[in-house]
């Protein structure tokens, strides 16, 4: 029996292999079309990186040992209520990636991923029109910006977030040609954030952090835009009561790692009024995400 990967020959255990596809097949990813022969199907075939509509990066992140470590000790949180991560390395996890850069960029390619599948749902659902200048806050390697640019070629932006981040997105701006309409800055969002938008958005940002923190954020947020400006966030919105709802599991992972939480609709209601701002609309979109707005109060 031999057992191959999509660019040859796996140099894996032969009958460990074996063990896990059948397995894996028997829910319905990868199919064994003969004894000891597996094909891809539609759910495997989402694994092959560099395809379109790959999960390759996200199920890197998702099976990277130092994740699962950090599961493994997710009795702390419970007991503690304080992030998992901080028993396992001693650091809050966003000190923890900049320590370790190999680790750092599978995460962020993994949000990168996140990102291509969510915005373009969120930008069939909301009209940005009327947004000349816009910043992602903690926008990562760009393809929030990137994509909403692309959308409305009349506006301009601002890739935002920490140093070690920002290296990271410059050939992905060169290569999507709109380095010309975008600029790159660095700094702490909890203190200041660029000036001078008409809007500020963010993609799973918010749900990292406390509402103190979150706050905090939003508030830096106001000081900065324009009395007419908007915020934009990207997030889960929480359904009531035992509804299924793939923010509730989203949110142990928020629970384990940064301290952050997801939402309910009243929720982000009282956060952004305790910023200063007003919920003004959420519109669901066909993705896990909503979009959530909020103006100044």
């Amino acid at each position: 029996m031999l057992l191959f990967t999509h660019r040859g020959a796996s140099c894996a255990h032969e009958d460990a292999l074996f063990r896990i596809l059948r397995l894996l097949a028997s829910i319905g990813v990868f199919e064994e079309t003969a004894p000891g022969t597996f094909a891809n199907n539609p759910a495997s075939s989402t694994l092959i990186s560099g395809v379109p509509g790959s999960t390759h990066p996200m199920a890197l992140w998702i099976s990277d040992p130092t994740h699962l470590q950090i599961y493994a000790d997710a009795l702390h949180s419970v007991m503690t209520g304080q992030p998992a991560v901080e028993k396992t390395f001693g650091v809050r996890v966003f000190e923890y990636f900049p320590r370790n850069p190999e680790l750092s960029e599978v995460f962020n390619n993994a949000m990168t991923n996140f990102s291509a599948f969510v915005v373009p749902a969120a930008l069939e659902a909301y009209d940005f029109s009327g947004v000349d200048s816009i910043v992602d806050v903690a926008g990562g390697h760009g393809q929030v910006l990137m994509s909403i640019l692309k959308r409305y070629p009349q506006m301009t932006g601002v890739l935002f977030d920490l140093d070690h981040v920002i290296a990271g997105a410059g050939p992905r701006i060169l290569e999507s040609g709109l380095d010309g309409r975008i600029r790159t800055e660095s700094g702490d969002f909890f203190k200041a954030v660029p000036a001078g938008a008409d809007a500020y958005v963010m993609k799973h940002i918010i749900h990292d952090w406390d509402d103190e923190k979150a706050r905090a954020i939003l508030r830096s947020i106001r000081a900065a835009m324009k009395p007419s400006g908007r915020v934009v966030l990207l997030e889960s919105v929480l359904t009531p009561s035992n509804q299924p709802d793939f923010g509730k599991l989203l949110d142990l992972e928020m629970m384990l790692l940064p301290g952050g939480r997801e939402r309910s609709e009243a929720e982000f209601r009282r956060l952004f009024a305790s910023a200063g701002f007003e919920l003004t609309r959420i519109v669901p979109t066909s993705s896990p995400l909503s979009v959530i707005e909020a103006k100044q109060a």
